[in-house]
């Protein structure tokens, strides 16, 4: 990126990873009011209910894992937001689109390079 780029202004998207950010604690402190993933405690008479019970708390902590993660992409772009380093490609250093950011606001790769590692790992084993 050249010194002679204006500055793009990424309100909107920190707006955007702000209330995702709301939403995963939001969620988080739902599930931790109701305790241990969502689970009563429930002892079911039924081996099936119990399965049906156990896979939906599996499902649960994947899930809840999943968002740990995310929520950790969440911070470390607006960080980078914060710094002034958000928006440009780690692969080529090149601007990533407004549009692209906006859909995918914790993305680190502008388009062409992200369809480049795909291409790629789709050709790995």
């Amino acid at each position: 990126m050249t010194t002679s780029e204006p500055t793009i202004n990424y309100s909107e998207v920190r707006e955007i990873l702000e209330a995702q950010r709301d939403e995963i604690l939001a969620m988080s402190e739902e599930i931790i009011a109701k305790g241990s993933m969502g689970t009563d405690g429930t002892n079911f008479p039924d081996m099936s209910d119990q399965a049906t019970a156990e896979q939906d708390q599996n499902f649960n902590i994947r899930l809840r894992g999943r968002e740990q993660k995310l929520l950790v992409k969440i911070e470390e772009a607006l960080e980078r937001i914060a710094s002034n380093s958000y928006g440009v490609c780690e692969e080529c250093e090149e601007t990533i689109a407004l549009e692209r950011l906006k859909a995918r606001p914790v993305t680190t790769l502008c388009i062409a390079c992200k369809t480049e590692q795909e291409e790629q790992e789709a050709m790995r084993p």
